[in-house]
C-alpha cells in the first residue's frame, strides 16, 4: 500500500483532501449515492429520523440493519423500543426527507400523513415500501448504535421512484 491508501493517511500533496478522519470519512459518503429511509418508533410521542444507513443484512430470518446516533432527539424512545418502523421514501417525497433530518422540526405535524401501525409503530403514508421490524440487538459504534431488526411486517407495493442522498442533497434516479 502506497501512504495515500493506508488508512489514516492522506496525501500531502493535495490540501483538498481532509486529514481530519471524521471529515474524511463524511467527505468519502458524501460521494456515496444512497437510499433514503425515514426510521420511526413510539414512546410516549412517536420520533423518527431521516436514515441513509439502511441495510438488509439476511434473508432468514428477514433482518435489516440501520445506524442511529445517541445524541439525537430520537435516541431515548429508540433506545427502549421493541418494534421500529422503517420507510422507504420516493423522490416525491424530498420534503418528507427534509422535516425527518431537521433538528427541532415536529416530524409528525401535518402536512406528514401517517398512522399507527403494527405493535404501535408509526406508520408514514405514501411511501414506496414500509416494514415494522422487531429490535433485536444496539450494537454500540462510536457515537452510534447500529440496530438489528427482524423484519415482521409491510408492505411493498407503493409506487414511484427511490428517493437517493448524494453531495449532501435529496436527488432522484436519472435514466
Amino acid at each position: 500500500m502506497t501512504a495515500s491508501t493506508e488508512l489514516g493517511t492522506a496525501p500531502l500533496a493535495d490540501p483538498d483532501v481532509p486529514t481530519d478522519l471524521s471529515h474524511l470519512l463524511r467527505s468519502v459518503f458524501r460521494r456515496h449515492a444512497a437510499g433514503v429511509a425515514v426510521i420511526t418508533a413510539r414512546g410516549a410521542r412517536p420520533v423518527g429520523f431521516t436514515a441513509t444507513s439502511l441495510t438488509s443484512v439476511a434473508a432468514e430470518p428477514p433482518m435489516i440493519s440501520f445506524g442511529a446516533g445517541t445524541g439525537s432527539s430520537s435516541w431515548p424512545v429508540l433506545a427502549e423500543a421493541e418494534h421500529v418502523g422503517v420507510h422507504i421514501l420516493g423522490e416525491h417525497q424530498r420534503d418528507l426527507a427534509a422535516t425527518f433530518a431537521r433538528s427541532g422540526a415536529d416530524r409528525f405535524a401535518p402536512p406528514t400523513r401517517w398512522h399507527t401501525g403494527p405493535h404501535g409503530v408509526p406508520v408514514l403514508e405514501g411511501v414506496l415500501a414500509w416494514l415494522v421490524c422487531r429490535v433485536v440487538a444496539r450494537v454500540p459504534a462510536g457515537d452510534h448504535r447500529v440496530v438489528l431488526a427482524e423484519a415482521v411486517a409491510g408492505d411493498p407495493t407503493g409506487t414511484g421512484r427511490p428517493l437517493l442522498y448524494h453531495q449532501g442533497d435529496f436527488n432522484g434516479l436519472r435514466d
